[in-house]
């Protein structure tokens, strides 16, 4: 019993019975209030609100989390507000709560919006095939775009880019794959690298050439004496 503005704490124990095959398990804890039963009443109203439990069966820690980025459908609604739905697969072996952003770039006129936050919500289990939405400004032109998708679950992250043109008001677009782009970061990466090193290379070769030409000049002065 809560009195009004008042706070608790409890403790939550799940049973895994041994015959539990491995694997992740998802539940949810609620807190309720139900209000006293009243046969005058049509409608009771129950205020309810509640905890997510991941739980994880079997050894060796929980299991791996990765997800894949397919395709992206453009589509515009009726009142005209363009948007995106692109599709997400979890290849991991646990749930997935997607967030994330897009960036539009090399628009007309060489344009670029963004970035554009993903809508929450979209949860995906293991193995599921689901789809995050982008919604962007209703003024924005038709394209075409190139369209880069940032996702993230955690600590899991994976980018994905491709080109797409929003249709009219109503209408929905010509489906466009999407192509990884964690290459791009690892050359950029290694350019970074390259680039240190060559630094190192030169401000040491830049600290040799000195003594070589004070010991050059040593051995022709002997030699004029």
């Amino acid at each position: 019993m809560l009195d009004p503005q008042e706070q608790a704490q409890f403790t939550a124990t799940v049973q895994v019975p041994p015959s539990a095959s491995p694997g992740e398990r998802y539940a949810v804890i609620w807190a309720a209030t139900v209000p006293a039963p009243d046969s005058t009443a049509n409608v009771n109203i129950v205020q309810r609100v509640g905890i997510r439990v991941y739980l994880d069966v079997g050894p060796g820690g929980e299991p791996p989390s990765d997800f894949a980025i397919g395709e992206v459908v453009p589509a515009r609604d009726e009142q005209g507000r363009p948007s995106v739905a692109v599709s997400v697969r979890n290849t991991g072996g646990r749930a997935l709560d997607m967030t994330g952003s897009a960036v539009l770039s090399d628009g007309p006129g060489g344009v670029r919006a963004g970035p554009f936050d993903v809508v929450q919500g979209t949860t995906l289990a293991a193995g599921e095939t689901g789809t995050v939405r982008v919604p962007f400004p209703t003024e924005l032109a038709n394209g075409p775009w190139r369209i880069t998708v940032d996702l993230a679950s955690g600590k899991i992250r994976r980018s994905a880019s491709g080109t797409i043109t929003f249709p009219e008001p109503g209408r929905t677009g010509r489906r466009a794959l999407l192509d990884p782009v964690w290459w791009l970061r690892g050359g950029t990466l290694a350019t970074v690298v390259l680039a240190g090193v060559g630094v190192v290379l030169l401000v040491r070769r830049l600290r040799r050439r000195p003594a070589a030409q004070v010991a050059a000049s040593s051995t022709g002065s002997a030699v004029r004496k």
